[in-house]
């Protein structure tokens, strides 16, 4: 089917522009037009040029243009500071923080404030080929946010920040897509309520991007990741159409298309607006336990015991002892430290906290700490935009940098794992670490999460720290998570940097996933190189 393309596209393509000839694809004359049309290649939906890639033949100031008739010129944000911080996102941490921005900058960046706009946007981005990149509150680590693509436009959903309602009768909340988890779960605190959802960056996060990533929170053993939580869902894809999930318990009505949402990572869809349910809060009823053990085998098989005895703690997490020794110096003794927190309706927690109890004790080699310890870490769990800035000081006064790479596993290969990949990284990544090791901290039924944290000297140049050390030390993770089954990331998303090992992660059902693709964004303007390589 022959396309034709509006007349500055047309005018382009008439000028003979060498990425438009020989093989590539073919241009036709439309008679009742006059314009050029052309029919492109599967494979020439993305055009490498000069070595950038490029999705549209738009200038930026054509897309700019376009896009201030559609939002206005306040809300189409341009000034080269913005582009600049909206290039990137944490993986290019070390660059950014010596100002150093590598990455093609954005068009613009557009903040809609309806689905409705939303929709104009994607519209127009399908029709021109331009690549958008969805965001919200901009905390995420993996590349996600990475406009690698010349010429794309950020998405910015941050101004769709409503919440919408509470409904205590039927538990259950609705927010727009940039409502902060944190402002969210402070109104319903006030009426005795929370969203059971407290991840590191809970702050910051707003849950266009919790949904997104597949995120999951501190508390997960009991309440579960964001795909347990979530109700249901409002989202747009790239060809305009917006799509509401309805809120109810629970469906058999044909396949979940949840989960065509969850996880998408912006490159399926817009996510507009959240329903997420919402749990009673009972902080009078906490109960806090840490133990000292002289080994990680050791502890993965007591989180084990309880999780698979049906007990489920908020907090169930293992640290090993470089890492225990960074968060617990004032008590860890250089061993390792494991922590639980029982919390719900009071007879609940107390046999939840008896049964941890219990269970530890039956393991000679765990030796308890005073409650108060725990309970003073857990007071101190989050981070927020001044503890970013802190750290941002700290890595250019002291050239110590961190970072951190997430797996999951079953119970029987975990350890494994653990052990190996560390013993890999010690080999061949020739780096002065300053902390190299890891905790659990989301366990489940079948298995848990290996949370690997890694800090380390920058001896090379800043735009040299990416592929020197952080690619390297995630590669031999993932890649001793693989060979043993388990799976490439937990709760951070693939974003631009796990993507080459999409094919072995999902095995014969990458037919699956790829097929979703093609599917809802034939023509791959949604976030290019996210999840699905480029």
């Amino acid at each position: 089917m022959f396309r034709a393309w509006p007349e500055t596209v047309a005018r382009k393509l008439e000028n003979s522009d060498p990425q438009f000839q020989g093989d590539r694809c073919s241009l036709f004359l439309c008679p009742s037009s006059n314009k050029v049309e052309v029919e492109p290649q599967p494979e020439d939906y993305l055009l490498e040029k000069n070595g950038t890639f490029e999705l549209t033949t738009l200038t930026r100031e054509e897309i700019v243009s376009a896009y201030v008739d559609i939002l206005g010129s306040d809300r189409v944000i341009t000034d080269e500071q913005t582009l600049r911080e909206n290039s990137v996102d944490r993986y290019y941490k070390v660059e950014n923080v010596f100002g150093i921005y590598s990455l093609p900058l954005p068009a613009a960046v557009v903040k809609p404030s309806t689905p409705e706009e939303v929709s104009s946007v994607l519209k127009l981005a399908n029709e021109y080929g331009i690549s958008v990149v969805p965001k919200t509150g901009g905390s995420a680590t993996e590349g996600g946010l990475e406009t690698v693509v010349e010429n794309s436009v950020v998405i910015d959903g941050s101004a769709m920040n409503e919440i919408i309602e509470i409904d205590t009768d039927n538990m259950l909340a609705t927010v727009q897509c940039g409502v902060r988890l944190q402002d969210l779960e402070d109104e319903l605190r006030k009426v005795g309520y929370t969203t059971g959802h407290s991840p590191q960056s809970k702050p910051i996060a707003q849950f266009g991007g919790l949904v997104a990533t597949r995120s999951i929170g501190q508390f997960s053993t009991l309440y579960g990741g964001i795909e347990d939580m979530l109700i249901g869902v409002e989202t747009v894809f790239p060809n305009g159409e917006i799509c509401r999930i309805k809120n109810v318990p629970r469906r058999a009505a044909g396949p979940d298309i949840r989960h065509l949402v969850l996880g998408n990572e912006g490159a399926l869809n817009f996510i507009t607006e959240v329903s997420v349910k919402i749990f009673r809060y009972y902080p009078e009823n906490n109960r806090f336990y840490g133990y000292l053990l002289d080994d990680m085998k050791t502890g993965f098989e007591i989180l084990r015991e309880v999780v698979t005895q049906g007990y489920k703690p908020s907090v169930a997490r293992l640290y090993d002892k470089e890492d225990g020794l960074y968060h617990f110096e004032h008590f860890s003794d250089g061993r390792c430290v494991l922590i639980f927190m029982a919390e719900g309706p009071k007879p609940i927690a107390d046999a939840t906290g008896e049964a941890i109890e219990q269970i530890v004790a039956s393991f000679s080699a765990a030796d308890r700490v005073a409650d108060s310890l725990i309970e003073d870490w857990f007071n101190h769990l989050n981070w927020d935009v001044s503890k970013i800035e802190e750290e941002r000081v700290e890595i250019r006064e002291t050239l110590n940098n961190g970072f951190t790479t997430e797996i999951s596993g079953n119970w029987s290969v975990i350890n494994d794992i653990y052990n190996n990949a560390l013993a890999r990284i010690r080999s061949e990544v020739p780096a002065e670490f300053t902390l190299l090791g890891g905790h659990s901290s989301h366990s489940y039924l079948n298995g848990t999460n290996m949370y690997f944290v890694y800090y380390y000297k920058i001896d090379v140049d800043p735009t040299e720290e990416r592929t020197t050390y952080h690619d390297p030390i995630q590669n031999i993770i993932v890649e001793e998570t693989l060979k043993l089954g388990g799976s490439m990331c937990h709760h951070h998303g693939v974003g631009k940097h796990r993507t080459h090992f999409l094919a072995e992660e999902y095995g014969s059902s990458l037919y699956m996933l790829e097929t979703l693709k093609s599917a809802f964004d034939p023509n791959g303007i949604m976030n290019p190189g996210t999840i699905f390589p480029l």
